[in-house]
């Protein structure tokens, strides 16, 4: 069963996703490691979302749950500044931080944590899914 929840895409509503995802990879039966990766993914994204997506504007992101097999599938919907994450190549983490850019780290532990990140940019809307594997 799928299930969503859309809200703005401000930083205050980071708990209430945070909420709504436990609740449901509690459901399901997540495995503690899983639920803390996927938490701190979830975070990464939506607060790029709220910072970045609309500025210096307020817009919504609907964000959607679903699982099956044991894998859960968390689709984040906005209809922001048109942004593929993916499509940035990765910083070169061997090098010192203060030789590399500002910027990428998230996305990569992102990319790193979760079993699969797709991207597409569909009707006017960023549509960013991350697959885990929870039990």
């Amino acid at each position: 069963m799928n299930s969503i929840i859309e809200l703005p895409a401000v930083k205050d509503n980071l708990n209430t996703v945070l909420d709504f995802i436990d609740s449901h990879l509690a459901e399901h039966g997540s495995s503690m490691k899983a639920q803390m990766q996927i938490e701190t993914a979830v975070e990464e994204l939506f607060v790029n979302i709220a910072g970045y997506a609309y500025s210096p504007y307020t817009g919504t992101v609907k964000i959607e749950f679903k699982c099956k097999d044991g894998i859960a599938w968390i689709t984040f919907n906005d209809t922001g500044v048109p942004y593929n994450p993916l499509a940035r190549t990765d910083p070169d983490v061997t090098l010192p931080a203060a030789a590399r850019p500002i910027g990428g780290l998230g996305i990569l532990m992102v990319k790193k944590m979760m079993d699969d990140v797709i991207y597409r940019y569909e009707n006017g809307c960023n549509i960013l899914t991350i697959k885990k594997k929870i039990v």
